[in-house]
């Protein structure tokens, strides 16, 4: 598999350890689950990327299964975050939006899902930390496009719109300035169920029981 896995690390970097760009995420250590929608998704048109269409579309739902597990079962370190531009006051608000959310407008706290961590959660969700601003800020404008989506209910659709711009950007600065914790891995599960429903978070693609 990592000889067949070479056709994604050319972009996604040395052993999927992330893109030098910021638009290529890490892959190494996430959730296998989350990989395996991530991979779907592109292949049956809930993500929009014409090179990961292409190299997906003649693979197998086995197949592309494989892949993730590989993926997922890279345990490897992460680089230090690189230094933030956001303001004391910016990141400040992403800190508050991440840990605590923002009740009055109705947006869960990203830990909520993520873990307390911030380090996702087993088995389909990913984590934040570790992750290029530019790329935070791309995928969180996807989703409030639909550019990207997941199975009903997209609960990451709902949240992106309910985010006001300025706030998208810094919740974004403020993952991205974050570093890893001494134990990256995924969390085994939630403290407390989270108080969103989220189509692609319980089963792979969406599946129910």
């Amino acid at each position: 598999m990592a000889q067949r896995a070479l056709a994604c690390t050319a972009c996604h970097g040395r052993e999927g350890r992330a893109g030098p760009d910021g638009f290529y995420p890490r892959l190494a250590g996430k959730p296998a689950g989350y990989l395996y929608n991530q991979l779907l998704n592109f292949r049956d048109g809930r993500r929009h990327y014409g090179l990961m269409t292409a190299l997906l579309d003649p693979l197998s739902d086995a197949y592309l299964q494989e892949m993730a597990q590989y993926f997922a079962g890279l345990d490897l370190p992460y680089p230090p975050p690189a230094a933030s531009k956001a303001s004391p006051a910016q990141l400040q608000r992403g800190q508050q939006i991440a840990q605590h959310g923002d009740p009055a407008r109705k947006i869960p706290a990203c830990v909520q899902c993520h873990g307390q961590a911030l380090t996702g959660v087993q088995p389909n969700t990913p984590g934040l930390l570790g992750l290029p601003r530019d790329y935070l800020n791309a995928q969180l404008g996807a989703w409030t496009t639909g550019q990207r989506r997941a199975h009903a209910p997209d609960c990451m659709a709902v949240i992106a719109r309910q985010l006001a711009p300025e706030d998208l950007s810094a919740v974004s600065a403020w993952l991205a300035a974050q570093p890893l914790p001494d134990d990256s891995k995924p969390a085994a599960r939630l403290a407390q169920p989270p108080q969103i429903a989220c189509g692609s978070a319980v089963l792979p693609a969406g599946r129910q029981p």
